[in-house]
């Protein structure tokens, strides 16, 4: 449904958010992830642009949230990455249907419509508090992402 870099965002933006009180390496991050380490450099730059999330270089470096995840809504990472619009005009342009969009075209919007609204009601926070699921996000059991400096788990 999303695009790659949109399930990468989410995805390193859930990373962040289990362990908010730390700056997480970028090879943690990407070992934890499953996200290859130059795809993840141009995820994070987009996610730091849109001030998602700071960054330190050198050692002792790494991400963070640059707000609690309790204040940011997937659908603003996914805005960042991606794009999830409704439909307010025909994509044909056909003059002929004037405002009203046709029914495939009306049911696609719909379907944006429930997604946007979806996605701007749930906080990275929410998935980490989940009580409906046994799993962490992620598919993993850990509850914060491993730091490592110098190669060095702490």
């Amino acid at each position: 449904m999303f695009s790659v870099t949109t399930e990468y965002a989410l995805r390193v933006m859930t990373a962040l958010a289990m362990s908010p009180d730390n700056l997480v390496p970028t090879g943690s991050l990407a070992e934890l992830t499953k996200i290859p380490s130059n795809y993840l450099a141009k995820v994070l730059q987009q996610l730091a642009g849109a001030g998602l999330v700071t960054g330190r270089r050198g050692v002792g470096g790494g991400y963070r949230l640059s707000r609690p995840a309790a204040n940011i809504r997937l659908i603003e990472i996914i805005q960042t990455v991606g794009s999830l619009q409704r439909i307010t005009t025909c994509p044909l342009g056909l003059e002929s249907h004037g405002p009203n969009l046709c029914p495939l075209h009306r049911t696609i919007d719909r379907a944006a419509q429930t997604l946007i609204e979806l996605f701007d009601g749930v906080t990275l926070q929410n998935l980490i508090d989940d009580p409906n699921s046994p799993n962490r996000p992620l598919c993993e059991t850990v509850t914060t992402v491993p730091l490592t400096m110098n190669g060095v788990s702490h």
